[in-house]
């Protein structure tokens, strides 16, 4: 099993052998150290603890510090699960020991890998955005009813039933996409390049695991 957090930078196109665009998002390496190492004897499940990134000493309190020891001040910290019984790619796939680095070289190009990431937040949205809804008619008298959301009673019922579609929050959700492939690797600019797009803007944390 190979995993590595990363930074999402932006999207672009890279030409293969035969000179076909592909759209490739970019997603830049930082130090990746493993913090953990959790067991099913002491934890109950079997997972890698990984810290990605560097903050300012002032902004970790004393608990993490005493956590993390000597081996950085790392902006988050991820859990990778190994064992597929906890909802894990693979069990017992890697023997991690803590203040291990993960590399960028253990991928190559052509790995099928699942990304995921925070989506972007839009707010509260209507119901034409937040569920494709096509809105009113804008004939027939209908003024203001392009973007409304119709009936929503049903009928003779007295309440709206569970799970009707209406506006609100969209966005800032935990998305996870499948089967992409790794395009392109730069080592020396430590950056995957990730066949199509994946969630997040521009900076979001981002996980790939290897499928």
């Amino acid at each position: 099993m190979k995993f590595i957090l990363g930074r999402k930078l932006n999207m672009t196109q890279i030409f293969d052998a035969k000179g076909a665009a592909i759209p490739v998002t970019a997603v830049v390496v930082r130090g990746n150290i493993v913090t953990q190492v959790r067991t099913k004897d002491n934890d109950g499940y079997e997972a890698v603890q990984v810290g990605e990134g560097s903050r300012n000493v002032s902004r970790i309190n004393k608990p993490m510090k005493g956590h993390l020891k000597d081996l950085g001040n790392f902006a988050c910290l991820r859990e990778f699960r190994l064992d597929s019984e906890a909802g894990g790619p693979a069990a017992g796939a890697t023997a991690a020991k803590v203040g291990d680095k993960i590399e960028i070289s253990q991928f190559k190009q052509g790995d099928t890998v699942m990304v995921s990431a925070t989506s972007k937040g839009k707010g509260f949205q209507g119901v034409v955005k937040r569920h494709g809804f096509h809105g009113g008619p804008r004939s027939h008298g209908q003024k203001h009813s392009e973007r409304e959301p119709g009936s929503i009673g049903g009928g003779l019922r007295t309440h709206v039933p569970v799970g009707m579609r209406m506006a609100g929050r969209m966005g800032s959700d935990r998305v996870t996409v499948r089967n992409l492939k790794i395009s392109h690797i730069d080592a020396e600019e430590s950056i995957l390049y990730v066949s199509g797009a994946i969630p997040g803007r521009r900076g979001s944390l981002v996980e790939i695991v290897s499928q």
